[in-house]
């Protein structure tokens, strides 16, 4: 009996050690750090792109240029305290503008050695018709770029997060600032066990 007590007691003590795992919808905020998490990064992906595409910038350059403009992404710096991946709500974005049908984006600069090369392969091995011709790639016309900072403000328990992104868009031809983003998120923690 004793022996059998000591199993059960054993067998719940690790059952309730055991991981669970339940799957919830893409778009359902969840909030267990305070941290950055995919709910501000989509957040700052949707208002952005709403700003971007109404701005002068755009159809200042389609009026004139009489075609979309081309888009390459710089450099977005995470100068927050934080890790942040930049990089999901920068595909969030390059994503909607190209679908909105009045932005393309151009390679960025890693990608482009990769592409690059695969021409180079085709040169050689591609069948004649097939062979995609090198310098014809099409240049940008403006660059996006951007940071991201925070401030931890804390006290015992308590602490607030503020985060701030901004990006601009410059025209690569004369390096004028056509549009300038920024998406702020404020966040109150109570009984935080993380101290900043």
């Amino acid at each position: 009996m004793g022996r059998w007590l000591s199993f059960s007691c054993m067998a719940l003590l690790l059952g309730g050690c055991a991981t669970q795992i339940t799957r919830i919808d893409p778009q359902e905020t969840v909030d267990i750090s305070g941290a950055w998490n995919d709910t501000d990064s989509r957040l700052v992906a949707e208002e952005m792109i709403a700003d971007a595409l109404s701005r002068p910038w755009l159809s200042d350059f389609a009026r004139q240029q009489r075609q979309r403009p081309a888009v390459i992404v710089g450099s977005v710096r995470n100068l927050s305290h934080e890790h942040i991946n930049v990089n999901t709500f920068i595909a969030d974005m390059e994503r909607a503008l190209v679908n909105s049908g009045r932005v393309d984006f151009v390679a960025a600069s890693s990608s482009r050695e990769e592409i690059r090369e695969e021409r180079k392969d085709q040169d050689l091995n591609a069948r004649e018709g097939t062979r995609k011709a090198a310098g014809q790639e099409q240049g940008a016309d403006f660059m996006l770029q951007g940071q991201i900072n925070t401030i931890v403000d804390a006290q015992a328990k308590e602490q607030v997060r503020y985060y701030q992104v901004d990006l601009t868009m410059v025209d690569l031809a004369d390096n004028r600032k056509v549009w300038l983003g920024q998406k702020k998120i404020k966040k109150y923690i109570k009984n935080s066990k993380v101290r900043w």
